[in-house]
């Protein structure tokens, strides 16, 4: 029966109504795959060539400074005698002879220091230390920034205004000072306590490294701290915890369980940048001479010693100087690189 060319009436052709094709669903979907909020924030920093080279860059010092001096035949204290100032690659006469002889004798990749110690191997030893410092530092921070900025937030009130000016308080508190302080005030009582079983690792330190520990507890947190504010003042207007409010959930567990969890993105990101600046103050302080005891090395402390001889043995200085730069900047671009993975505003 043909059809009206004026007519309104549907064709009810069954050619026309048939299923539709996967190619033909599939062309419809203008929405991306559902992926998770780390999945996709990884997915967008292995797009970071920079950040990937930093964090390559990162685990390679780290593999130099734990695990090669486990298998190094050189110990950071050990004094090679006729071995003084050593150029890089460079032996002692003795050690030649033992050459010419048949022998075989470890190079000393670095040379030696004045007083005959491998530098290489010190160069480890200081590079772990100033790790340890910068990631001791950071566990410190964490377990106190966070926290306090999340309950300042959530209280609000005078609650917020008197936990923050207490922040401001401490910020302006200079932290070389209060380290020069503590070292004095605390060198009697930690001496005290190295005596004691179990606590003798405070002498190899030395207790101008604790005094660091305590200002970082002390002072460092305040940064993260205000950032964990400005992102739970964010967070706690959102339904679910306003749902939970209305549940009954504890305070507690709604800090810990709700505001928190949804700000690992940004603690992972003020973790990463805050490494460096406590290796940083570590090195600086270590080159003043308030750092780790001797003999431990540190490279700050390192670059100090390597500084009386900058004409003649100019290595001993620009290598832990530039060990320094190098950890400082790859951590600075891994930050750079996460911040802008996990960041919402970047995503396109």
């Amino acid at each position: 029966m043909a059809k009206n060319p004026i007519s309104f009436q549907m064709d009810l052709d069954p050619a026309d109504f048939l299923p539709a094709t996967e190619e033909e669903k599939q062309s419809q979907v203008i929405m991306r795959d559902s992926i998770s909020f780390w999945k996709d924030g990884f997915r967008r920093l292995r797009k970071n060539k920079v950040a990937m080279v930093s964090l390559a860059v990162i685990i390679i010092i780290m593999i130099f400074a734990f695990i090669v001096p486990q298998f190094y035949p050189y110990s950071y204290d050990m004094q090679i005698k006729g071995a003084n100032n050593l150029a890089p690659m460079q032996f002692s006469a003795a050690e030649q002879a033992i050459i010419d002889a048949g022998g075989s004798v470890f190079p000393h990749f670095f040379g030696t220091d004045s007083m005959g110690r491998d530098y290489a191997i010190r160069i480890m030893v200081g590079t772990q230390i100033s790790l340890l410092v910068g990631l001791i530092a950071t566990a410190i921070i964490l377990c106190i920034g966070p926290l306090y900025g999340a309950i300042a937030a959530y209280a609000g009130g005078w609650v917020d205004l008197l936990m923050m000016r207490i922040v401001d308080i401490i910020y302006t508190i200079p932290d070389v000072l209060l380290i020069i302080l503590l070292s004095f005030a605390l060198d009697g009582p930690l001496k005290a306590l190295a005596t004691v079983p179990g606590f003798t690792w405070i002498q190899t330190v030395g207790t101008n490294m604790i005094s660091i520990f305590i200002v970082f507890a002390l002072l460092y947190w305040v940064n993260m701290a205000r950032m964990v504010r400005s992102q739970v003042l964010t967070i706690k207007q959102s339904d679910y915890v306003t749902a939970a409010r209305a549940l009954g959930v504890k305070t507690s567990t709604i800090i810990r369980k709700h505001l928190m969890t949804n700000c690992i993105g940004t603690l992972i990101v003020c973790a990463t940048l805050q490494i460096p600046s406590a290796i940083f103050t570590e090195s600086f302080l270590s080159f003043l001479g308030l750092g780790v005891a001797v003999p431990l090395p540190s490279l700050g402390s390192l670059a100090s010693a390597g500084l009386n001889g900058l004409y003649t043995y100019p290595y001993l200085l620009f290598i832990p100087a530039a060990v320094i730069s190098l950890i400082i900047l790859s951590f600075n671009l891994l930050g750079d690189g996460l911040r802008d993975a996990f960041d919402p505003k970047m995503k396109k």
